[in-house]
């Protein structure tokens, strides 16, 4: 169940990048030198955490 919630979760660090970069806006409006930084780190932790989690629920099929 953990892995499903980090899918989930990587997916929504993910968008919410993406919306960082587009609206330019987290909490406060930022400028585009602080707003593209930011949201491609977003965007790169929600793809770590979608794969880490992709890894172990295919770890857990191979034991069973």
């Amino acid at each position: 169940m953990f892995n499903w919630l980090s899918v989930v979760a990587g997916i929504f660090y993910v968008i919410l990048g993406i919306t960082v970069i587009i609206y330019k806006f987290f909490v406060i409006y930022l400028e585009a030198n602080v707003a593209y930084p930011l949201g491609f780190l977003l965007i790169l932790y929600g793809a770590f955490r979608i794969i880490r989690a992709i890894f172990r629920i295919r770890q857990d099929k191979n034991e069973e």
